[in-house]
């Protein structure tokens, strides 16, 4: 095989564990206006199917902001915001809805697409718009009327998820209906935040034009839990642009309503949300609501935390003892997860050049069906990676097949670095296992 091969081949079987935890889930993305009109769209428009063909559970919001402008502009009316919000009268409503309308058949057309020696050959996918969106006017703020401006007041859930029952994509439009009769413009990012949430979906996927989100240094966030979002958002919002602020809003707030994991990444690089999705480090910005994300580096506060989680498994010799003062001089190695103040799980790493041991991963008896331990794993990876760490190793007695469902491999001594390989205790006979990264 030539190696652009070999790197395909390898790509598509590192990428099978997602696609296998992504069949079934329920995403809901978050398209702007702009990405309607940008050279990538058509990318987009292909990932979006190739999800569906995976079996994901689709619900497609776009925005119409820039369609919008163009066609009040082209009618010789002026645009009126208040608090970054479109005064919707009733003579421009008209030229509001139709803007929407004319975005949503677009996508409408660009996912019926099948055409062969194209991504949407064969795909014959479904695609299904409606009046799932409740809505309720915004009212007067500071004295401004909003008009025809409305917020979202509810979600038909039902009437969705018999959509996405069928294998059909729910696409739905920043326009909502109220129980009178009236049509409103919402805001797209509302009606995802909405429908995520009453959905109690799996995902909420945020496109906007760069990259991710950056701090004040211009560096990647790769990831923020909620609190971090908050803080963030409270810290940096005036000095990141209003589109990325009001998508990581959007993505804070899902978070806090149960949704477990929120993800922006750019509209205008090809395979951004594949990368997102489909491989370990991803291209975007993370925000996440649960328990393993609060992984943090121990302090010397923990330790009596982390002896109580290890010392069961000391006295069934399943761990080497480790002493408190020991304990104390390797703090530093250590990272642990926290719930509510009680130590739940903790790992150690021992870096030997461009190897390291992973030593001590415990997960709290209560805690152990939780998926928490793997989750544990997969962070301690990232970190490794991001310290150029090639390659894991470690040993034990007794958890060798839970390992391997993890991806190391069984080794031998000599595949132990050599200031390692001393160490090693034969009368304890552990089993090696190494796992590259």
């Amino acid at each position: 095989m030539t190696g652009s091969t070999q790197d395909y081949v390898k790509w598509f079987r590192h990428s099978s564990p997602y696609i296998n935890a992504h069949r079934g889930k329920t995403f809901v993305l978050m398209l702007p206006g702009e990405a309607l009109v940008h050279p990538n769209y058509g990318n987009i428009i292909y990932d979006i199917a190739l999800l569906s063909s995976l079996g994901v559970r689709l619900v497609v919001v776009h925005g119409a902001r820039p369609q919008i402008d163009a066609r009040l502009a082209e009618s010789g009316i002026e645009s009126q915001f208040h608090r970054n919000l479109r005064v919707t009268d009733a003579a421009n409503l008209e030229q509001v809805t139709q803007a929407i309308g004319q975005a949503r058949i677009q996508m409408e057309a660009a996912l019926s697409t099948g055409v062969p020696n194209s991504p949407m050959h064969g795909a014959r996918m479904q695609v299904i718009s409606g009046n799932f969106v409740v809505a309720m006017p915004h009212g007067v703020l500071d004295g401004v009327d909003l008009q025809h401006t409305g917020k979202v007041r509810r979600i038909n859930t039902r009437s969705l998820n018999t959509v996405l029952d069928s294998g059909a994509i729910a696409l739905l439009s920043p326009l909502g209906y109220s129980t009178t009769g009236e049509a409103f413009n919402l805001s797209f990012t509302d009606v995802a935040t909405q429908v995520a949430s009453a959905l109690k979906a799996d995902k909420l996927l945020a496109f906007i034009e760069a990259e991710g989100v950056s701090d004040a240094n211009g560096e990647l966030v790769r990831q923020l839990a909620v609190q971090e979002c908050r803080d963030f958002l409270e810290q940096q919002g005036e000095q990141i642009s209003g589109d990325i602020r009001q998508a990581l809003s959007a993505c804070y707030l899902a978070c806090l309503q149960g949704v477990p994991r929120a993800q922006l990444f750019s509209y205008a690089a090809d395979g951004a949300m594949l990368s997102e999705l489909f491989t370990r480090d991803g291209m975007g910005t993370m925000v996440h609501s649960d328990s393993y994300e609060q992984l943090r580096r121990a302090t010397i506060d923990d330790v009596g935390g982390i002896l109580e989680l290890i010392a069961p498994l000391e006295n069934e010799g399943i761990l080497v003892r480790r002493s408190r003062e020991l304990l104390e001089t390797e703090i530093d190695r250590f990272h642990v997860l926290e719930k509510d103040g009680t130590i739940i799980a903790c790992a150690a790493m021992y870096p030997f050049e461009e190897s390291a041991e992973l030593a001590c991963v415990v997960t709290h008896p209560e805690y152990r069906k939780g998926g928490r331990a793997s989750t544990l794993l997969t962070q301690m990876e990232k970190m490794a990676r991001r310290q150029g760490i090639k390659q894991l190793f470690l040993l034990t007695t007794q958890t060798a097949h839970w390992f391997i469902e993890q991806g190391f491999v069984q080794a031998q001594i000599d595949d132990l670095p050599v200031a390692r390989r001393r160490l090693y205790n034969y009368q304890r006979n552990s089993k090696i296992f190494i796992k590259n990264l």
